[in-house]
């Protein structure tokens, strides 16, 4: 697995992905829909947002349908390499050996400022379903660190679901730290959530 930054080749397989009714936000499903529809509106523009230091994208909506101004960040796609794309088959819910395997984003404030209360982490990640359980959300964290470091952050927040076990393992084996249970806000139901710390 690689983290690429994605061009326009590499849209045949994320569509793909989209189709299936995957969504690279967790909390909001609609937006596999979303993406789908600037795709097919305008997609060198959809591109271009995968690299935004300047936070010049377009707004962000929320899971309660509030939409607020972006921030500074960047996304990177996890491509298959050839020893994945040989490991999938019909017991992965893969109809075929397609090379995107998910997404993992990176996020900060000017200066090393606080998130906003509405931005859950620094990091975000989704896998698709049929490359679960091999690893490669631990290993896009791992591969993300080091341009964590490059935008100049001391240290990266995650949070996730006191639930999501899987998630919490993957922070911890990329050396993240618990620090508190915390209340997600009213964007997200006042959910529960665990925020965890990477060092950097």
């Amino acid at each position: 697995m690689q983290l690429i930054t994605p061009g326009p080749g590499h849209l045949p397989d994320y569509i793909a992905a989209l189709q299936r009714q995957w969504s690279p936000n967790t909390s909001r499903p609609e937006v596999a829909q979303e993406e789908l529809a600037h795709i097919d509106r305008d997609p060198v523009d959809y591109l271009r947002w995968m690299d935004d230091p300047e936070a010049r994208g377009p707004v962000v909506t929320l899971p309660d349908g509030s939409q607020v101004r972006r921030i500074p960040s960047l996304r990177r796609w996890l491509w298959a390499d050839e020893a994945d794309l040989l490991a999938t088959g019909p017991a992965a819910a893969a109809p075929e050996p397609h090379r995107f395997i998910g997404i993992i984003s990176l996020r900060w404030m000017p200066g090393n400022a606080p998130l906003p209360p509405h931005v859950l982490g620094h990091v975000g990640y989704a896998i698709v379903p049929w490359y679960t359980g091999r690893g490669h959300a631990s290993a896009a964290l791992a591969a993300l660190l080091p341009l964590a470091r490059q935008h100049g952050l001391p240290h990266i927040e995650l949070t996730t679901d006191p639930a999501n076990l899987a998630s919490q393992r993957i922070i911890t084996r990329n050396g993240g730290v618990f620090i508190e249970d915390f209340d997600t806000g009213p964007a997200y139901g006042h959910r529960p959530g665990k925020r965890y710390r990477i060092s950097l």
